[in-house]
């Protein structure tokens, strides 16, 4: 059986996503998903972070940070960056940073 690709890619998500609850959204699909990682509100009023895990379900959260987000929240547009293949994951789950 082969073994399923890890990667790891950065994410910046721009629209109205500050005080429509869309960190702890982010957090639990993230969870859904066995994604690893962390997210948090940025000066510039955007939600940045990093997701590590397993391609395929990474493309899933992708998906759902470009398009989806949390009920409230307005989504302008979600830049991904700096993808690139892990051997490991580098964080234990998926966390809120302040």
């Amino acid at each position: 059986m082969a073994t399923k690709k890890l990667i790891s890619v950065d994410f910046e998500v721009f629209g109205i996503v500050q005080g429509v609850f869309f960190r702890k959204h982010t957090q639990k699909q993230a969870k859904k998903l066995e994604i690893r990682g962390w997210c948090k509100n940025t000066d510039r009023q955007t939600v940045e972070g990093q997701l590590e895990g397993v391609e395929q379900q990474v493309s899933i959260m992708k998906d759902w940070l470009r398009n989806t987000g949390s009920p409230s929240s307005r989504i302008d547009k979600a830049e991904f960056k700096n993808e690139k293949d892990i051997e490991d994951y580098t964080f234990s789950g998926f966390s809120i940073r302040h």
